[in-house]
Parts: C-alpha cells; sequence; structure tokens
C-alpha cells in the first residue's frame, strides 16, 4: 500500500515546496547578504541578514532551528522585485525545506490513514448483510 502511495506523496510535496516559497523562487532575484546578530525583544541574540539593493539596505529574519550561521558570514539572499523588504535566506534548511510543513506532510497522512483503517476494520455484521445482499442484486450493463 505504501509503496504505491510514495511516489505520489513525492511528487504533490515537491510540486507545494516549489509553487509555495515566498518570495517567489521563480519571480525572486537573488542578493549577497551579510549575517549580523541583533538582540531581540527578548534580548537574546538572532541572526539577521542585511543586503543592499540599489544603494538602500534591507534586512530579513536569517534565525531558524538547526542553522548554524557566523558573524559577518557571506550568505544568498532571495528578495522580492517589487518589494525588497520580502526577503528570505536562500537555504535548503528554512526556504526549501520547513519544520512545521516537513512535520505536517508525514504525520497528516498517517492519521488519516490509521483513521480510515480504524473505520473499515471492524464492521457491524448488519453491514456485512447488507454488502453481501447488495453483491447478488448488481445489474447487467445496459450495453455490454
Amino acid at each position: 500500500m505504501f509503496k504505491s502511495i510514495l511516489p505520489f506523496y513525492i511528487i504533490c510535496f515537491a510540486l507545494y515546496i516549489f509553487f509555495s516559497r515566498q518570495p517567489d523562487y521563480l519571480d525572486g532575484e537573488f542578493a549577497t547578504g551579510i549575517i549580523h546578530y541583533i538582540k531581540d525583544s527578548t534580548q537574546k541574540p538572532a541572526a539577521k541578514v542585511f543586503f543592499t539593493i540599489d544603494k538602500t539596505t534591507y534586512n530579513a529574519n536569517a534565525s531558524y532551528p538547526l542553522r548554524q550561521l557566523k558573524e559577518k558570514e557571506s550568505v544568498p539572499v532571495i528578495y522580492d522585485t517589487s518589494n525588497p523588504a520580502n526577503a528570505a535566506l536562500y537555504k535548503l534548511w528554512g526556504y526549501w525545506l520547513r519544520w512545521n510543513e516537513l512535520l505536517a506532510s508525514i504525520i497528516i497522512p498517517f492519521v488519516l490513514y490509521y483513521a480510515a483503517n480504524a473505520i473499515t476494520s471492524n464492521p457491524t455484521p448488519e453491514t456485512l448483510i447488507e454488502e453481501l445482499e447488495n453483491k447478488n442484486s448488481i445489474k447487467s450493463r445496459k450495453y455490454n
């Protein structure tokens, strides 16, 4: 069962990832940014990426779980051409793959599979009798 669903899952997840990124991969532009750690509202250092476009400096959040960045590291940034403030660090982990989407895409199919299995595994005797009666009363096709 899983072998037949796995290619469908991979194709759907890949298409979802490719067409749901913001800023858009197809319409976005790339720039090089520099990582700086700035204290946020909780006084913890948070990674920000600073990049310059047309003599204007923009920044974007570069913090993401399990992503290790060094101070003054040069990194690629993807940004929206109509709104350069809408930017993201262009890395596999954080731009293409995200925690919440990855976990949800794995957990939801398993939950639905086990729910469907639990619903259909123990039919009542009345349902079995009704199903057998319907099998015997199947009409033949009008045109064979």
